[in-house]
């Protein structure tokens, strides 16, 4: 059905599966003779849907039963205040590697007091820091797992001392998770598991209800969890297709499957990165992330920059072009992406290093 390839950060390639399924959903939901984006929430047609999706999140990543999973609007970017009004009190500890972990923190700052325990902007956020002592004074410790604009993941599930929460936004389901290491996982749908419109939360339940402020009630997410994620109309659209998202993924395999695949392609790209003289990486080597790859035009070729996005968008690549906050290049490798648009991409580097040699 696609006709480019797609390596957008977000709003990204979704599986063909679930947008087919999406398509037919659009004209007639479940043979309701209405539209998914014309049913009601309470209808019990789409109470399935929610009670399914539920289902498949619990079973695809091995939730507990102590955690709930939750759907709601906002981003993750909602998240970072949610994560701050439901479980700061006294302080809590934020670990800051790219723009997305600064945005976070900026919203426990304006709740209270918070602190960040090791930086990676002395080097553009280029590597995870390593080294650092997440203190036990703290009522959370918030990382990033993987950071889109620069290049760099979290690719393990650390130990703490304390509630452990993750904005897992541009990784989940990427790779297994040992979800009873986190209070919290969060993020929003638009990388790997559906569109734009919908967050997920996945949250140990009797960790919260511990702050002494008052919480609004849309942002606490004990309101989510006593409605089902329905005390407000939900993104239905959003939801659905996240549904089928996550029946692509069981139907692979599972997320050991989805690691491998993932592995695969980004070594590809990166093992074309390290070899073409036009290119370099921006991220660290061990701390590369397998979603997004990130690179410019090494020394001395960097006037090529522009001639390149152009010759790469007339071989059919979209959405290669760097966060305009670092320039350069980025292929988003989500779970969707197939080996063969990889292997386009690598084949158009070489084209275009045939031209300048």
């Amino acid at each position: 059905m696609k006709k480019v390839h797609i390596f957008n950060a977000g709003p990204c390639v979704l599986p063909e599966p679930a947008i087919e399924a999406a398509i037919e959903a659009l004209k007639d939901f479940n043979g309701t003779g209405m539209s998914v984006i014309e049913i009601s929430h309470r209808d019990k047609a789409w109470e399935a849907v929610m009670n399914e999706c539920r289902g498949l999140w619990r079973e695809i990543l091995g939730i507990p039963e102590d955690y709930e999973v939750l759907f709601l609007a906002g981003g993750a970017s909602m998240g970072f205040l949610n994560v701050a009004m439901n479980f700061l009190e006294k302080k809590a500890a934020y670990l800051e590697t790219g723009a997305w972990a600064k945005k976070a923190y900026k919203e426990a700052r304006g709740l209270g007091e918070a602190v960040i325990v090791a930086s990676s902007a002395d080097k553009n956020f280029s590597y995870i820091p390593k080294g650092y002592t997440i203190p036990t004074d703290v009522d959370y410790f918030h990382i990033t797992t993987n950071n889109t604009i620069y290049g760099t993941e979290i690719r393990y599930d650390m130990d703490s001392p304390v509630p452990l929460i993750a904005d897992m936004s541009s990784d989940i389901m990427s790779r297994p998770v040992d979800v009873t290491k986190y209070a919290m996982i969060y993020g929003g749908a638009q990388k790997n598991v559906g569109p734009a419109g919908v967050t997920f939360y996945i949250v140990k339940k009797d960790l919260l209800g511990k702050v002494s402020r008052y919480i609004p009630t849309m942002l606490d997410l004990r309101t989510h969890i006593k409605g089902e994620s329905m005390f407000n109309t939900p993104p239905v659209f959003s939801i659905f297709v996240m549904n089928e998202t996550l029946k692509w993924i069981k139907s692979m395999g599972g997320l050991k499957v989805m690691q491998k695949r993932n592995e695969d392609k980004a070594a590809l790209l990166y093992d074309e990165i390290d070899r073409n003289p036009l290119f370099v990486g921006t991220a660290a080597k061990e701390d590369r992330s397998i979603m997004n790859v990130c690179f410019v035009m090494a020394p001395g070729y960097e006037a090529l920059q522009d001639e390149f996005m152009a010759f790469a968008k007339a071989h059919k690549m979209v959405g290669i072009k760097g966060h305009r906050s670092v320039g350069g290049f980025r292929a988003s490798l989500y779970n969707a992406c197939p080996v063969e648009s990889v292997q386009a991409l690598v084949d158009c580097m070489q084209e275009f290093e045939k031209l300048h040699k």
